[in-house]
C-alpha cells in the first residue's frame, strides 16, 4: 500500500573543464585573479575552474551544460565574467526547486599552486553565490609532469556537487 510523504530528491552533477594557457591574459581561477605570466584561452573570462562547477550544477539538475546556456558563438558572452554565468546558473537550479548541498573541485595543474588562493576563491565564491564557506572545498593536484597539465600547456578542472529538493511523492 502506497502512502504519500515529503521525500528528498538528492542529485549528483560532475563537472569538467580544460583550457590551454595563453599570453596577455589574466589568469582567473575560482572568481580570482592569480598573478601569473599566462592566462587560460576562452570566450569567457576562461576561468575553468567556475566553468567546471557551471557543468556540475547544470548537470546535476537535468539542465543540460554550460556551452547551451552560453555559447561561445554568442557575441554577448565575449569576455563575460564566469561569475556571472554561475550565478545565473544557480538561478536556473533554484528554480528548477534544487538547493545546493555541496561543491567539491579538483584542479589538475603543475602550476600555479592554489593553496596560496584556495581560502579567497572559496570566500568569492561563497559570496557570489550565497553559499557558506563548508560547502565548497577546493583542492589541487598535479599530474607529475604527465600529459599536456604536466606540460604546463594548460588547467583541468573536476567539480563534483549535490543538489537536492523536497518533493511530494509516493513511496515505492
Amino acid at each position: 500500500m502506497a502512502s504519500s510523504k515529503k521525500d528528498w530528491e538528492i542529485r549528483v552533477g560532475i563537472g569538467y573543464d580544460v583550457h590551454p594557457f595563453v599570453k596577455d591574459r589574466p589568469l582567473m581561477l575560482g572568481g580570482i585573479r592569480i598573478p601569473s605570466q599566462l592566462g587560460l584561452a576562452g570566450h569567457s573570462d576562461a576561468d575553468v575552474v567556475l566553468h567546471a562547477i557551471c557543468d556540475a550544477l547544470l548537470g546535476a539538475a537535468g539542465l543540460g551544460d554550460i556551452g547551451r546556456h552560453f555559447p561561445d558563438s554568442d557575441p554577448k558572452y565575449k569576455g563575460i565574467s564566469s561569475m556571472v554565468l554561475l550565478q545565473r546558473v544557480l538561478e536556473m537550479v533554484n528554480q528548477a526547486g534544487y538547493a545546493v548541498g555541496n561543491i567539491d573541485v579538483t584542479v589538475v595543474a603543475q602550476k600555479p599552486r592554489i593553496a596560496p588562493y584556495r581560502d579567497q576563491m572559496i570566500r568569492t565564491i561563497t559570496q557570489g553565490i550565497g553559499l557558506r564557506a563548508s560547502q565548497i572545498n577546493i583542492k589541487a593536484t598535479t599530474t607529475e609532469g604527465l600529459g599536456f597539465t604536466g606540460r604546463e600547456e594548460g588547467i583541468a578542472v573536476y567539480a563534483v556537487c549535490l543538489i537536492y529538493k523536497k518533493v511530494d511523492g509516493e513511496k515505492i
